[in-house]
């Protein structure tokens, strides 16, 4: 039997596929930053109950936001720093730029951190550097890295195109990405095909696609991808833990998981 040497870097990896089946559901709840509130301040902590009682693999937040989470919310889900940011008021949204490092993340307890790179925006260039940057600081501090890259940008005509995407997960793969994140390809069914040329688990973002959220996941799955990433599509549902539940089952089989007796306490959370 084949065996993997225990690192920082491979515990925190096999943390974040909370089942164990190299399969992911996560759920980035980082848009406060980007677009604006979720939920109000009172109602983040129960967000974040639901949304690991459904069974999340992780969650991904800015730093700040980390520091307000029960620890115990996340005996059970992996913890995912983001350290990119854009707003929508900004001149250039597809402009980011890191506000955190590995270090901080470290800090805040992480099991791994997260870079939004666009290519084709006008500040590629900087991008890339930035992840080639926050690659290194993860080698050197055995933290898992998920790149969510995209084809994005005043020279992208097709941002589905399956040969677009397929460079796109390449350049997280060559600059030292563990896990990438990136759109599904258009037709679905050449989404294979990405999956075929990159040697990363590939996990999709969920969007805000109007089509039915557990076929799009069957989609991904059925074309290799190793689950998905999705925040406004939960975030937004009028029941969070059922949308999560969902997902959890069509991506590990499972869903609705046991929150620790102690967190009971949070009035109308149960």
């Amino acid at each position: 039997m084949t065996t993997t040497a225990l690192t920082g870097k491979s515990l925190r990896l096999a943390r974040l596929s909370g089942t164990g089946d190299g399969r992911y559901l996560l759920v980035p709840l980082d848009h406060s930053v980007s677009d604006g509130p979720i939920t109000t301040a009172g109602g983040f902590e129960k967000l974040v109950h639901d949304i690991v009682a459904g069974g999340a693999d992780g969650i991904v937040v800015h730093k700040g936001r980390a520091r307000s989470i029960d620890p115990g919310l996340l005996a059970s889900c992996s913890l995912v720093v983001h350290l990119s940011a854009s707003t929508a008021h900004s001149p250039d949204a597809n402009a980011k730029v890191l506000v955190g490092d590995v270090e901080e993340a470290l800090r805040l307890g992480a099991d791994a951190v997260s870079v939004h790179v666009n290519i084709g925006a006008d500040t590629e260039a900087a991008q890339l550097a930035d992840l080639g940057t926050v690659a290194a600081a993860c080698d050197r501090w055995g933290m898992p890295l998920l790149a969510m890259i995209y084809p994005r940008g005043p020279r992208v005509s097709d941002p589905y195109d399956p040969l677009l995407v397929s460079h796109v997960v390449n350049i997280a793969a060559d600059l030292g990405v563990d896990v990438v994140k990136t759109v599904l390809a258009s037709p679905a069914d050449r989404m294979a095909e990405v999956v075929d040329h990159c040697p990363l688990p590939v996990i999709v973002a969920g969007g805000a696609d109007t089509s039915s959220l557990t076929d799009f996941t069957r989609t991904a799955l059925a074309a290799g991808c190793r689950g998905i990433a999705v925040g406004r599509r939960v975030f937004g549902s009028p029941d969070p833990r059922a949308t999560v539940t969902q997902l959890a089952r069509i991506i590990h089989g499972t869903g609705d998981t046991l929150v620790p007796s102690s967190l009971t306490r949070m009035a109308g959370v149960l």
